[in-house]
């Protein structure tokens, strides 16, 4: 079942640089163009592409942060109106949004038991101190930080880098949340850690029937750890599929330099993929397909007409103009 889903979400932001047109308007930047995405009730979808290319925005707008420049969200099938008063805190409350830094989006001068219980009492989950603190240690259980007596009145430099991320996840999860979007949720975590917090993610969303949207630029992890994985590029979708089906047979060229690009043990050399160039500005993004200045196999009308849709079957699709002959798009 579909909990949240966003339907040609376009998010423009005003340039504070650049040169001012005739009127005196600076040109804006196109972080977002045209995104559709749903999120599925107990499964994980990934969020795949280089830094820069709008992700995070695009999880801004689906948790509200951002107010989309055009486009709609639909939460459990309805259609989100508010953008204010008490259904705009419902809608916060049931979509949660992981920041990529723990430290910093946990407050320094409060204690963990703090953190917990303040979206508890907010939302109304607790009428009591000892119901309010029969939930903190419930919440702290479910993460993985026991014994619990042991955590609850630590601040958050006491804590290790992965042990500040499960308070985090915590603290979501406190408010009984229908989908949970992680921004880069262990990209300033040590990698020997990484994978407990991701198996963490992965074990709640199953659990809890939550729906999880992981936002990554490693491709590598979102293969192991989501079931769907869509790409981005330059504030547009490109590809989306089955896991297994778009990293092994990727139908876009960007998603192949992608996998390239990813480490690879069984790779003796590293492939040279700074020959494709860096991605384009978002203020004067290309014309046509945005990859196509990178593309080892683009052709004249990749310059000048954006590529339409392709269903590919079985629920993978690209925008690719050579998205029916794999032969080339594998370069």
């Amino acid at each position: 079942m579909i909990v949240l889903e966003g339907r040609n979400l376009t998010k423009h932001f005003t340039s504070a640089r650049g040169p001012r047109g005739r009127l005196g308007k600076r040109p804006p930047v196109r972080a977002v163009e045209d995104v559709s995405i749903a999120l599925r009730a107990g499964s994980v979808s990934a969020l795949v592409g280089e830094s820069g290319c709008g992700k995070s925005t695009v999880a801004r707008l689906l948790a509200q942060v951002y107010p989309a420049t055009s486009g709609e969200l639909l939460l459990r099938g309805e259609p989100v109106r508010a953008h204010r008063g008490a259904a705009f805190r419902d809608y916060r409350r049931q979509v949660q949004l992981i920041f990529q830094d723990p430290f910093s989006s946990l407050n320094p001068f409060h204690r963990v038991r703090y953190h917990l219980a303040r979206p508890l009492r907010i939302h109304g989950h607790v009428r009591s101190d000892e119901e309010e603190h029969r939930r903190v240690a419930e919440l702290l259980e479910r993460v993985s930080l026991t014994p619990v007596e042991q955590f609850m009145d630590k601040l958050p430099h006491e804590l290790s880098g992965g042990q500040r991320q499960r308070v985090a996840i915590a603290r979501a999860l406190a408010v009984e949340p229908v989908a949970l979007i992680a921004d880069e949720p262990v990209s300033m975590l040590d990698v020997s850690i990484r994978l407990g917090v991701l198996r963490l993610l992965e074990d709640l969303a199953k659990e809890s029937g939550l729906a999880l949207l992981y936002i990554t630029h490693d491709i590598a992890s979102a293969r192991y750890f989501a079931e769907d994985i869509t790409v981005m590029y330059a504030g547009r979708l490109i590809e989306s599929g089955p896991s297994e089906a778009v990293t092994q047979s990727p139908r876009h060229p960007y998603t192949r330099l992608l996998l390239e690009s990813a480490p690879d043990p069984d790779r003796v050399t590293p492939r040279d993929t700074a020959r494709h160039g860096e991605p384009p500005s978002l203020i004067d993004p290309p014309g046509g397909c945005r990859f196509h200045p990178r593309c080892p196999v683009a052709l004249p009308v990749c310059s000048t007409e954006v590529p339409g849709r392709t269903e590919l079957g079985e629920g993978r699709w690209t925008h690719c103009w050579q998205a029916e002959t794999p032969e080339l798009t594998r370069g």
